[in-house]
């Protein structure tokens, strides 16, 4: 038996209400379903649970959700329209044989250190 793909990912949010509308309406995932407090979106065939309720998040040191997107500045761009704030704009990281590495960083409504990434050919 081996391990290959990653089936859910989970994060524990505040507020179930405020994660719903930040993950679906600003950054466009797919609601898939909402159980009680526990918020189910679509990231590519990988599910993101998002379990709310809970009274204090210590949102992970070292722990980041990469997006994969195409055109990464209009992406950055359409999501600032819709009141996300980047920490780090979207910047080169690195040049590869093959493309060059991009990535923008911004938080989520309790902290939650998201990227948005793109392989530029």
């Amino acid at each position: 038996m081996g391990l290959s793909t990653l089936g859910q990912f989970a994060l524990p949010v505040t507020s179930a209400d405020r994660a719903e509308q930040f993950y679906g309406e600003a950054l466009g995932l797919p609601k898939l379903f909402r159980y009680g407090d526990l918020v189910f979106f679509d990231c590519g065939g990988v599910r993101l649970m998002l379990e709310g309720g809970k009274d204090k998040i210590d949102a992970g040191t070292g722990v980041c959700h990469y997006f994969k997107v195409a055109q990464i500045e209009a992406v950055a761009a359409e999501l600032q329209a819709k009141g996300v704030a980047f920490e780090r704009e979207p910047h080169l990281i690195a040049k590869m044989p093959d493309h060059e590495l991009w990535m923008g960083f911004f938080r989520d409504p309790d902290g939650h250190l998201l990227a948005l990434m793109e392989e530029k050919r």
